[in-house]
């Protein structure tokens, strides 16, 4: 049973709380994400479900049964960190091999740890049981990596020693699969990939997976669901689709994608829409409001026109304004445009041959009620 059951978790450091009543209910079989800037308490949470570290209160149950108190080698739990924290004295198939020889010391059959001990110090002073290199030879098989067993990690690229990582983790077939931005230290196109070889293992063994990351993209690509957190809290739980339409606060719409954000002083209603007023503008909307409040607009949902583009402003926003800056991002063009005292980013999807609006051309912006979500 790989379910994980976080309840009122808090960890403090010389005074300071790191985590502040955390509670998380991951289901068995699922890629959860943990998601935060630097310090929010992602990592620390990890840490404390593998058992580095001892929270100051609260419990962490396993499947059905609770782990406070039960060392990181008992937890059935592997790891894949950050650095990968491969032994550069070790070949591929030793450095997978490491988790079912340390899981073999602890047991009780005292000629099976000498055994490890001496597999250890030199792979030929120990033969390892034919059904344990038969098993480090399927994952190395399944993670591509059977041609490099004898090679050294060092020799190996980055994505080949993440594979290894992952291999030792999966090796030993835990209940649950704990993963620390173990793509922080590939470069773009090899993250792309990698992100495509996890999820594809993670789907094809059914492993619990906890995923941590900065990365807004890999959370949104990758899990089930996602955990946003800022400041040692959950912030917002759920899928990601609903993390991204639905954001229950400024800080996520901001973190999870691009969002402008405009601050609304009063809301009244007006038949189907809400009219909403703030500092230079009006806006209508289909979602409920209250004074006092933020209007959230995605960029893709707005589109930009020339000025002298005529436009029905009884089903749409209609707003005047001046392009700043204009950047080509290959399938979009990113405007930031100013309209009263504000300033707006705007992604428009690029033709082949069209024409990009330059700095200080006039404007008009379209955004749909429906679109202009309210926090």
């Amino acid at each position: 049973m790989g379910a994980v059951t976080v309840h009122q978790l808090n960890k403090e450091f010389s005074g300071v709380k790191a985590l502040n009543n955390v509670n998380l209910e991951i289901e068995e079989g699922e890629f959860f994400a943990l998601l935060g800037p630097s310090g929010c308490g992602k990592t620390t949470t990890m840490r404390c479900i593998a058992g580095f570290e001892d929270p100051t209160s609260g419990t962490i149950t396993i499947g059905n049964e609770q782990v406070n108190h039960i060392p990181p080698n008992r937890r059935n739990c592997g790891m894949v960190f950050q650095s990968y924290a491969l032994f550069p004295h070790m070949n591929v198939f030793e450095n997978v091999a490491y988790s079912l020889n340390i899981k073999q010391l602890n047991e009780k059959n005292v000629l099976a740890k000498m055994g490890v001990y001496a597999r250890l110090l030199n792979r030929r002073l120990g033969r390892m049981p034919k059904d344990m290199e038969r098993k480090v030879m399927e994952i190395l098989e399944y993670m591509e990596l059977d041609q490099y067993a004898e090679r050294l990690t060092s020799e190996l690229s980055g994505g080949q020693q993440q594979r290894v990582a992952l291999g030792r983790a999966l090796v030993m077939e835990p209940a649950v699969l704990l993963m620390d931005e173990p793509l922080s230290n590939l470069d773009q196109k090899l993250r792309h990939s990698m992100r495509n070889t996890i999820r594809r293992i993670q789907q094809d063994l059914g492993i619990t997976t906890i995923f941590v990351t900065h990365d807004q993209e890999e959370a949104m690509s990758m899990a089930d669901r996602v955990a946003v957190m800022n400041n040692g809290e959950v912030m917002q739980i759920g899928k990601p689709t609903d993390l991204y339409s639905h954001p229950s606060t400024s800080f996520i719409a901001n973190f999870v994608g691009t969002s402008n954000s405009l601050h609304v002083n009063s809301a009244i209603q007006d038949g189907e829409y809400t009219i909403l007023k703030g500092d230079g503008f009006t806006l209508k909307t289909l979602h409920q409001s209250k004074d006092n409040g933020t209007a959230i607009i995605r960029p893709e949902s707005i589109q930009i026109h020339h000025r002298d583009t005529e436009m029905n402003s009884d089903s749409m926003n209609i707003l005047e304004g001046e392009i700043l800056i204009s950047t080509y991002l290959g399938s979009i063009v990113r405007y930031e445009v100013k309209f009263a005292n504000h300033q707006l980013i705007v992604d428009a999807t690029y033709a082949s041959g069209e024409s990009i609006l330059k700095p200080g051309t006039k404007v008009k912006l379209a955004i749909d009620p429906e679109r202009v979500l309210v926090i």
